[in-house]
């Protein structure tokens, strides 16, 4: 269906195969594990045992070694968190998630759904791969899931949003999001025209990268307004090599 499910550092190969076991109940197929504990576990008898007949998710999963090569396609990632954060993506729940998500299925433009490990879920660097923050609503006084409980709810949530028959539809015209890579890549030429100008100290950046970021992400950056301000940076350097000719 177009959903990929990324599971990061994960330690216990029971919840790999415990995911594989929930995305395939709902109707989903595509599991993505990200620098494990051992880049085996898909095959780990634990993992098969637990999948409880969802082999064939556990045969396809994709191993990778880091977020910027599972997450830097997508132009959506939704990244689960039971914690606020200062800086990072817009925060929505996970209802608001997967209507986006299925808006952008209708589009055949594919998401994923991130998880992190099973002690400390994702991490702050982490959310540079997502484009948005997702919450689960529980008791805010006891958030915590279990990681394969987490993928569960998600991929019911996901699954409920892709049958409701009055679901808003976008124009087929219109622009299309970002990729994470290329949000990724700007930032880093942004960063190096805004030194380029004297704008920003690399040795005292005070946050500036993280607010613009955030203000980026609250944005939701589509791929021509990633051109547009890239061709700024571009014009930044230029101007510095200017600078120095003269």
């Amino acid at each position: 269906m177009g959903i990929t499910w990324i599971l990061h550092e994960t330690s216990h190969a029971g919840n790999v195969g415990s995911a594989a076991r929930a995305i395939k109940t709902m109707g989903f197929e595509q599991l993505c594990l990200v620098n494990p504990k051992s880049f085996d576990m898909p095959k780990a008898p634990e993992s098969i045992a637990l999948a409880s007949g969802a082999v064939d998710v556990l045969d396809n999963t994709h191993v990778m070694s880091d977020l910027a090569s599972a997450c830097g396609a997508f132009s959506y990632v939704f990244g689960l968190t039971s914690r606020d954060r200062e800086f990072g993506p817009p925060a929505i729940s996970i209802q608001e998630a997967c209507a986006l998500a299925q808006q952008a299925l209708s589009q055949k433009t594919s998401c994923a759904f991130l998880f992190g490990t099973e002690r400390t879920g994702l991490r702050n660097e982490d959310f540079n791969y997502c484009s948005h923050r997702v919450w689960i609503d529980a008791n805010p006084e006891y958030p915590s899931l279990n990681l394969a409980q987490a993928v569960m709810i998600c991929a019911y949530e996901m699954r409920q949003a892709l049958h409701l028959e009055h679901t808003t539809m976008r124009n087929d015209a219109t622009p299309s999001n970002a990729s994470i890579e290329s949000i990724n890549a700007l930032m880093d030429h942004l960063s190096e025209g805004l030194e380029a100008i004297e704008f920003l100290d690399p040795k005292h950046p005070k946050k500036l990268i993280d607010r613009l970021r955030a203000l980026f992400d609250r944005a939701g950056l589509q791929t021509e307004e990633v051109l547009l301000l890239r061709g700024v940076a571009k014009q930044m350097l230029l101007t510095k090599n200017k600078r120095i000719k003269l």
